[in-house]
């Protein structure tokens, strides 16, 4: 096992968080009000925000602002104000918004719903109790898994070619300074070849190569996507390996698609369930987001040197 005892320091110690939801933001053209979680330190100020894109999966209530507890609260704990908000893709919302403009993927919402959040950061932060005053609205990261991967790509400035219309597509948004897509998705073209590609045209429909924005891409080295591609694992690594620096990419050793289990908390579709993996990942998506948002923070040096080297390392690393 990693000794964690460096990143701890690196990271300083954890504090209590406060944990509350719903925060109801109505959307003039959202089919459903706009609901979201905030996790926030309850000591601190100048505090940076991480948004937190969900993925789909097959629980109820994960692909939902009640989902990656694991990584919410260790983010909180570690001096962020973590949103999530819940996307009309959620499982909790199928009965409602099945019929409604954009289903069933709902791509360009799950981005705007980012937007959504931006705009009202101050009615967030005050409806939150002990948390007004305390957010720094210029530092804010972005995290994503699975699809929300693929809705972190496209605010993170990867164009997208519309499969209705044609037309190419930019939700760039730059009041978002870095991001971490966990397991994203890959390219199109021939290798977009799976028995699902047909049914998710808009997944293959991204263009990474104007993803300009800082970012560290997690992949498992087990995460097969088969029912996409025929690729392997490497494809998760694409919003890597065809966008344009800065970025770093991290492969988990022996992880699949939950990398050991973000979803939450003994979440039954973790077909990888690995709590030491989890807490690893945890911290070196902390210490990537602290060093981009406060430039000079040795945290992320220190995390990842002492997670990914030595005898037993969680993962490896490249960077560009």
């Amino acid at each position: 096992m990693v000794s964690t005892s460096p990143t701890t320091d690196a990271l300083g110690t954890p504090v209590p968080v406060l944990s509350f939801s719903p925060v109801v933001l109505d959307v003039p053209g959202r089919p459903v009000d706009l609901e979201v979680r905030v996790s926030a330190p309850v000591t601190g100020t100048s505090l940076p925000v991480i948004l937190l894109s969900h993925g789909h999966g097959p629980s109820n209530n994960l692909s939902s602002l009640n989902g990656y507890a694991p990584l919410a609260n260790f983010w909180a704990a570690h001096g962020f104000v973590v949103v999530q908000p819940t996307h009309l893709t959620s499982r909790t919302l199928t009965d409602l918004v099945a019929d409604a403009p954009g289903a069933p993927d709902f791509w360009r919402s799950r981005a705007e719903d980012m937007t959504h959040v931006l705009d009202r950061l101050e009615v967030i932060e005050n409806a939150v109790p002990q948390l007004a005053g305390r957010i720094d609205p210029t530092k804010v990261a972005l995290a994503g898994h699975s699809l929300g991967g693929f809705t972190a790509a496209l605010l993170l400035g990867a164009g997208l070619t519309d499969p209705a219309t044609g037309n190419l597509v930019h939700l760039f948004e730059p009041r978002i300074k870095a991001g971490v897509l966990l397991a994203p998705p890959g390219r199109g073209g021939k290798v977009f070849n799976g028995p699902m590609a047909e049914h998710w045209p808009v997944i293959g429909a991204v263009d990474f190569s104007t993803m300009t924005a800082p970012a560290l891409v997690v992949t498992g080295d087990k995460d097969d996507p088969r029912h996409f591609t025929d690729m392997g694992p490497d494809w998760h690594a694409d919003p890597y390996t065809l966008a344009p620096g800065p970025k770093a990419l991290l492969t988990l050793f022996d992880a699949e698609h939950g990398l050991g289990g973000i979803a939450g908390y003994d979440a039954a579709e973790t077909t990888d369930e690995n709590p030491e993996r989890v807490a690893a990942l945890a911290r070196l998506t902390a210490a990537y987001l602290r060093a981009q948002l406060h430039p000079g923070d040795n945290a992320w040096q220190t995390t990842h040197e002492a997670l990914t080297t030595g005898p037993n390392p969680v993962g490896r690393l490249e960077s560009k």
